[in-house]
Formats: structure tokens, sequence, C-alpha cells
């Protein structure tokens, strides 16, 4: 899991207690600040799946370049 899904989630998490928090007392730069925050740590941990894909994309095309190295040798062999 990539370092930016859990800081992602973590601003996330503090932003939506933030906007709750503000909601309760009526402090609507509070309910602001809480959900921009809320925001970036969406995008954060998008962007942390984002980068968990294409490693696992590249993960999954090395190992098919490796299972096809392997079926030629045994061919070779033959």
């Amino acid at each position: 899991m990539d370092s930016d899904r859990i800081k992602g989630k973590a601003e996330d998490v503090a932003g939506r207690v933030k906007r709750q928090v503000g909601e309760w007392t009526g402090d609507t730069e509070a309910q602001a600040e809480g959900a921009a925050q809320q925001v970036k740590g969406k995008v954060q941990n998008a962007w942390g799946k984002a980068k968990d894909a294409a490693r696992d994309a590249a993960d999954d095309a090395k190992r098919d370049t490796n299972d096809d190295d392997l079926d030629r040798k045994d061919r070779d062999v033959a």
C-alpha cells in the first residue's frame, strides 16, 4: 500500500472531524477548512491508489514476461 493512501486517509478523517466540530459549534470557518482538508485527503488517497495500480500492472507485466521466458527455455530444452 502506497504511503499516499495512508496519509490521504488520515487527512480525510481529520478534515471530517474538523468539519463536524464546526457544524456542532456553528463555526463556518472550521466547516470550510474541514471540507477542504477532506478534499485534499481524498485526492491524495486517489493518487496513492493510482500509484498502487500502476505498480501492480508493472508487476503483472514483469511476471508475464518472466513466464514467457520460462516457456521459451522449456521449448529450447525439448
